[in-house]
């Protein structure tokens, strides 16, 4: 395996990925939006001076916000590009980018094996890789009057969402919360209806730390037998929890608004959902095995029972081909790609979104994986 591989299996913990240390760095950036492109984290210096076209993305919701600063600030910085992103769901994003639809993709989960080996027919002999761009916890948020927090551990979330509590007033909930006023209304289970990475993390995280309760197979579909409420993605569940009383949901914490939030037990104590508590619950994430050269694909510690840290984490990736047709669409998305990952893009995507940066370690592994692309053969 090449160096870039060597280098970022050799990372002790995912605190490369993501650490506290790194929240502070983005407050020294550069307020220049075409850092990133004209400086990138590998050292590329030339790239977006001369980049045009448009560059077509789709996939993951949760990113919105932060795509949304990213495509703004990036075509502010380069008059002859533009980027757009259709945010559908990480399931469309990466069934579009396979078919040839999009050029990058979107996802709260990396590429499966059996899309690894399909992206080879759109992406060339290497087929395509990813890389994280987005790090944010996942909120498990509610609308209950007059409520602002509680507790919750992993099975009584479980059971929950499952539809075993169905009255906020339950005891497995009072017990854990008595010094809340619970009132007596029927609790609304609000999931996607999207195939989702957010769904996947979530669903991942509940097999994690309370699979004597769900039994399901994590998916990025939320599971057929469980009939409640449902939205199109992450802007579809806060608003249909928002105007439910009693209705309980799961999304990108940047999008929840003025929903209310569980703290989460993790082994003795319940943890606050913030991008520090994020940033420490991937300190035990590992790479994933057996992946291609520039693939940064990783696995996280669902079950971690260390104080302080927030478990329902997703990492979202950029899925890149490792070559395209032409130089104009290599140099266009090399600086895109270069810019998103960089500590300016990393900046903007904070104040809009509010979500963890990428820690400097990881953003120049990835800004070596993005200089990798090639023009195809």
């Amino acid at each position: 395996m090449g160096e870039t591989l060597v280098n970022f299996k050799r990372l002790s913990s995912a605190a490369a990925v993501l650490s506290v240390a790194a929240l502070a760095l983005t407050a020294c950036g550069s307020d220049n939006p075409t850092g990133a492109a004209q400086s990138s984290p590998s050292g590329d210096q030339d790239t977006a001076a001369s980049v045009s076209g448009t560059l077509t993305g789709a996939g993951a919701s949760s990113q919105s916000s932060a795509m949304d600063a990213w495509t703004n600030a990036f075509a502010a910085a380069n008059s002859g590009a533009q980027v757009q992103y259709s945010p559908d769901g990480s399931g469309a994003g990466r069934k579009a980018f396979l078919a040839g639809g999009a050029q990058f993709a979107g996802s709260d989960a990396y590429m499966s094996e059996e899309e690894l080996a399909d992206s080879k027919k759109v992406c060339g002999p290497e087929g395509a890789f990813d890389v994280p761009a987005y790090v944010s916890p996942i909120a498990i948020a509610f609308n209950l009057e007059g409520v602002e927090s509680i507790n919750l551990d992993a099975p009584t979330i479980a059971k929950i969402f499952k539809k075993e509590i169905t009255k906020w007033n339950d005891e497995a909930i009072a017990s854990q919360n008595p010094d809340v006023q619970l009132p007596d209304t029927a609790i609304t289970v609000v999931h996607r209806n999207d195939e989702s990475g957010t769904t996947e993390n979530f669903v991942e995280y509940l097999k994690a730390a309370a699979g004597d309760v769900w039994d399901y197979e994590v998916s990025g579909d939320w599971p057929k037998d469980i009939q409640s409420e449902n939205a199109k993605g992450t802007s579809g569940v806060v608003s249909t929890t928002s105007s439910t009383d009693g209705a309980i949901t799961y999304a990108d914490f940047s999008a929840v608004g003025k929903l209310s939030t569980v703290n989460v037990k993790v082994g003795q104590q319940y943890t606050e959902i913030s991008a520090e508590a994020a940033a420490k619950a991937l300190e035990a994430a590992t790479p994933v095995e057996g992946r291609g050269e520039h693939d940064m694909a990783l696995e996280l510690a669902r079950d971690t029972t260390e104080a302080g840290t927030y478990p329902i984490v997703l990492v979202s990736y950029h899925v890149y081909c490792s070559s395209y047709k032409d130089q104009q669409t290599v140099d266009l998305v090399k600086a895109f790609g270069n810019y998103v990952v960089s500590e300016e893009g990393q900046k903007a995507a904070q104040e809009s979104a509010g979500n963890a940066p990428l820690s400097s370690a990881i953003a120049e592994q990835a800004g070596a994986a993005i200089d990798s692309i090639t023009v195809a053969e």
